[in-house]
């Protein structure tokens, strides 16, 4: 392992002259470090799929009333909260009829308080044989026919006031406008689309995995997520796993959760670390102690006041953190976590707190 370690040193070294960044005669100043010590925990190996987001909630939101649209208030990409009108349409008409209505029912209680004071004087003088009885009843239908037909303008009214209060389209949950469908002077009918809404609460991933995976995970397990197109990660939550696995491939989707994303599109990019083995002690380290060298990964750890490169294998993603299993990897080793990027093998450090 010695010998491997110096041939990979003196390799770095070979690199570093030939492109002509070797350190002088006398040799690098110390370089500034922080170190973190490695820890042993039991913990499952990972591999990495590549999944897609989607809005497991969407609404194709629809309108009731044939009319024109008056304006649309929302574009594609616009995030919307609960009730927030998005299409509104033209009420002229249905204005002039709410007015027409309400002049109708004003109309009917004169003609209902007339009628009253009719049929009360004739059923006074009924009781006094002073009018037939037939009198009296017509007056007593035309003030009970009267407030019926108050009753059906009422219901009327209603039904016209609903009309106007549902002309105002809005957003049945908080979200992305994921399509616009129509715009300021449109006709629309019954039942078209005007607008799809996906809801940000439920943006998901679903990833595919292999059917033998499916015994290393569980609901409700947590996964580190990197969003691709932020270079952003994130953890996921396991929700649920498709009940029907691809025709072909046998594959089976994983669905997580993830935090909302403002500008998050559907069928974008998501990598995801699924656990792919029963759980076994790892050597952790911080994620930023890994640096890149011709497609390997190493780390630097410090023996003697010097700076020492090491390959590492990542078997496991953890978030912020990976698990190695290289032997020599061992509890309390320290490894620089800051600080390794312009370092050299065998350059002084100085450790910082």
């Amino acid at each position: 392992m010695g010998q491997k370690r110096t041939v990979i040193t003196a390799l770095l070294f070979a690199v570093l002259a030939s492109t002509g960044s070797a350190p002088a005669a006398d040799g690098p100043p110390p370089a500034n470090v922080k170190v973190a010590p490695v820890v042993m925990e039991e913990v499952s190996q990972t591999t990495t799929v590549i999944g897609g987001l989607y809005y497991d909630r969407i609404s194709n939101i629809s309108t009731e009333l044939a009319g024109l649209v008056e304006s649309v208030e929302v574009r594609q990409g616009d995030m919307v909260e609960k009730g927030d009108p998005l299409v509104l349409l033209n009420t002229e008409i249905l204005d002039k009829e709410i007015v027409y209505q309400q002049a109708k029912l004003k109309q009917i209680d004169l003609r209902i308080a007339n009628v009253k004071k009719n049929y009360d004087r004739l059923e006074t003088l009924f009781g006094k044989s002073g009018v037939s009885e037939r009198d009296r009843d017509d007056a007593l239908f035309n003030y009970q026919n009267a407030q019926i037909e108050k009753q059906a303008t009422e219901a009327n009214l209603q039904k016209l006031q609903i009309q106007k209060k549902r002309s105002v389209i809005a957003a049945p949950f908080s979200g992305i406008v994921m399509t616009k469908e129509v715009d300021s002077g449109s006709w629309v009918s019954p039942g078209m689309v005007l607008v799809s809404i996906g809801s940000t609460e439920d943006l998901l991933i679903r990833a595919p995995i292999a059917e033998d995976l499916l015994q290393f995970v569980e609901k409700g397990q947590r996964m580190p997520v990197r969003i691709t197109a932020f270079d952003q990660e994130m953890t996921g939550t396991l929700l649920d796993i498709d009940p029907v696995a691809d025709q072909k491939t046998k594959n089976v989707y994983l669905k997580i959760g993830i935090e909302p994303l403002p500008l998050a599109a559907q069928n974008m990019t998501a990598t995801v670390s699924v656990p792919s083995s029963i759980k076994r002690n790892l050597a952790i380290i911080s994620r930023a102690s890994v640096i890149k060298f011709q497609g390997k990964d190493f780390v630097y750890t410090v023996k003697d006041g010097k700076a020492s490169i090491l390959p590492v294998n990542i078997v496991a993603y953890l978030g912020d953190r990976v698990g190695v299993d290289n032997p020599y990897m061992v509890p309390g080793m320290p490894v620089v976590i800051e600080g390794n990027e312009r370092l050299r093998p065998d350059q002084p450090v100085t450790i910082e707190e």
